[in-house]
């Protein structure tokens, strides 16, 4: 039985956050200790939804708190980078939600930031530590179908339009690829490794976001990802593996916890991965793992992973001439 426990803070009480939390009540060892928000009303009443123990009203209060061993960034995209900073000059351990900054330069200065205070920091790229994502990563290593020939992975939905809400504002680094292409780029990265070559374009929508967003990478073995993200259109959102021997495919959503299809010789086995959760705790379980070793960076979701991440999303708004 987990005999350490880790108190927890919530930095942000969006819809994000709300997820988080219920998954990470069923984490052993977690315990939910404190949210902040810009607000203390919101803080006050999103503390009494998920039963939390403490509320601030500004992110400093949070952070400036002796109790709290570790803090989950919830914040818009373009305030991960100073939120997480803020954090780490604390000497508190980061889990940041995904992307982790918006650009290179931002990731580098977290990283440095991280090693120069010794804490742990981690990008919440949930999907990393799911079972079934973990199944076709091995199952891509093992070769058990032969090579993987190409990929083809989207992932879209569609967002009502409104100029003043996040996915459609540039200032909170809104639009297709940084909110949902990421996931699809994270597969191929996960999969395939860096690309030789990447084309993109894009619809820029008339607040400046990608609202749709075509990439195509290509590796020096000849393998091809063909990818898609979407904030104004639904898409089937599963990811097409096309290996010499078999075709896999990741089930919508795939980013997600989700099942996998198996087609062989004209047989289709699909194979159930049941979770009862969002699927969330699967990444928190490990924070708290590296954080009982000792360790200030992950052994799965690498810095070097993250910098590499960040790297192909900064060569993609390049292509579609995105910059934030």
């Amino acid at each position: 039985m987990r005999s350490k426990t880790f108190n927890w803070g919530i930095l942000g009480a969006g819809k994000i956050a709300a997820k988080f939390v219920q998954d990470l009540s069923t984490v052993p060892g977690a315990v939910l200790y404190a949210v902040a928000s810009r607000s203390i009303d919101k803080a006050e009443e999103f503390a009494e939804k998920h039963e939390i123990k403490v509320s601030y009203g500004s992110y400093l209060e949070l952070v400036e708190d002796e109790n709290i061993d570790i803090i989950y960034v919830a914040t818009p995209h373009t305030f991960h980078f100073e939120h997480s900073i803020l954090c780490l000059e604390h000497k508190k351990a980061v889990l940041c939600e995904k992307p982790f900054g918006i650009n290179l330069g931002q990731v580098e200065t977290m990283i440095s930031m991280a090693k120069q205070k010794n804490v742990f920091l981690m990008e919440a790229l949930w999907t990393q530590f799911l079972p079934h994502f973990l199944f076709v990563l091995d199952l891509t290593k093992s070769k058990k179908y032969g090579e993987l020939l190409e990929l083809k992975a989207d992932f879209g939905f569609n967002a009502p339009f409104d100029p003043e809400k996040r996915i459609y504002n540039k200032e909170l680094g809104g639009g297709s690829l940084m909110d949902v292409g990421i996931y699809p780029v994270f597969l191929s990265l996960s999969l395939l490794g860096n690309p030789e070559n990447i084309v993109a374009e894009a619809t820029i929508g008339s607040t400046g976001v990608d609202e749709n967003c075509t990439i195509q990478l290509s590796y020096s073995n000849g393998v091809k990802a063909k990818l898609y993200s979407a904030i104004n259109e639904t898409t089937p959102t599963t990811a097409t593996l096309s290996f010499e021997k078999a075709s896999v495919i990741i089930n919508g959503r795939f980013h997600e916890p989700s099942s996998v299809s198996i087609q062989t010789n004209g047989e289709l086995e699909t194979k159930e991965f049941p979770v009862t959760t969002h699927g969330y705790n699967f990444e928190a379980a490990h924070v708290q793992k590296m954080l009982e070793e000792n360790r200030t960076e992950s052994d799965s979701m690498t810095f070097e992973k993250s910098k590499q991440l960040i790297s192909m999303l900064d060569r993609i708004r390049k292509e579609i001439n995105l910059e934030y």
